[in-house]
């Protein structure tokens, strides 16, 4: 089992950079596929991006692609996701997930991910 803590949040001015972090607590970590999803005020949440357990995997949403970083230190149980040239369409609720165990193909069902963090939030100003 992996308890996970997602940190990094804040207000940002349209623009801006902000880097996530998702700590995780538990020897298994490092097995994990991690992702992360947002969920914005009225909308579903959203896939944003995914790492396999190792990190020499990563898969992006289509519409995240090119502003979005995803990357992991295992020993320092964390992932990462880093955000560019902010938007206020960014703005949301931030969540990490832990998945499969030892896959190289890390995917962006929800279903697919078991342990979930509370989240943090992201707010863009304009």
């Amino acid at each position: 089992q992996v308890q996970l803590v997602e940190s990094g949040g804040g207000l940002v001015q349209a623009g801006g950079s902000l880097r996530l972090a998702c700590a995780a607590s538990g020897r298994t970590f490092s097995r994990y596929t991690i992702g992360w999803f947002r969920q914005a005020p009225g909308k579903e949440r959203e896939f944003v991006a995914a790492i396999s357990w190792t990190g020499a995997n990563t898969y992006y949403a289509d519409s995240m692609k090119g502003r979005f970083t995803i990357s992991r230190d295992n020993p320092k149980k964390t992932v990462y996701l880093q955000i560019n040239s902010l938007k206020l369409e960014d703005a949301a609720v931030y969540y990490c997930a832990a998945g499969s165990q030892y896959s190289s193909s890390p995917g962006d069902s929800q279903s697919e991910y078991n342990y979930w963090g509370q989240g943090t939030q992201v707010t863009v100003s304009s």
